[in-house]
């Protein structure tokens, strides 16, 4: 499977969405915005969602920390956040797998965190708590959760074709 981020701008300009990408590289040190919006008017946009994260060429690669969606954002938003995010790592960075921590402030929502990340191609790793330990991984994302793993291209894949279902319900893939 071809891996193309260009396609995919492409493709969300042709849903009048703008798909842009802000990376800097610090001391061999990707970081990454990712934002998905619309315009409201030719001078304004509404972000509908947006991902950051950051990348180095260690084994634990792309470190995906902040992913938002609008609540009333298409549902096509986070498909298109996640097989974008994805593109960009495997074309951009030594990257092939990713890691987040699904933080747990409250059981309900680290439970629905969980299940989503699951069903995007992510696997537990560890739980991260108040073990001495842990300190690094909570220093690192802010808390404690379920770190969680996946293979890029896995996710890459399940949220093109997530991706394109949408499209092609709307009538506009191609």
């Amino acid at each position: 499977m071809d891996v193309n981020l260009s396609i995919l701008e492409k493709q969300a300009s042709s849903e009048a969405l703008l798909l842009r990408l802000q990376v800097r590289r610090p001391l061999n040190l990707w970081t990454l915005r990712l934002v998905v919006g619309t315009y409201t008017s030719p001078t304004k946009i509404k972000l509908l969602g947006e991902m950051k994260a950051w990348a180095y060429s260690g084994l634990n690669g792309l470190q995906l920390d902040t992913m938002k969606v609008g609540e009333d954002s298409p549902e096509c938003i986070g498909h298109l956040i996640w097989a974008a995010t994805m593109a960009w790592a495997i074309e951009s960075t030594p990257c092939r797998n990713a890691r987040l921590l699904a933080i747990n402030d409250d059981l309900f929502q680290h439970a629905k965190l969980v299940r989503y990340f699951r069903k995007r191609g992510f696997e537990t790793i560890k739980q991260v708590g108040s073990a001495p330990n842990d300190l690094p991984l909570r220093l690192v994302w802010g808390g404690a959760g379920t770190l969680m793993k996946c293979e890029c291209i896995n996710v890459y894949k399940k949220s093109l074709q997530l991706w394109d279902s949408y499209r092609e319900r709307k009538g506009t893939l191609g």
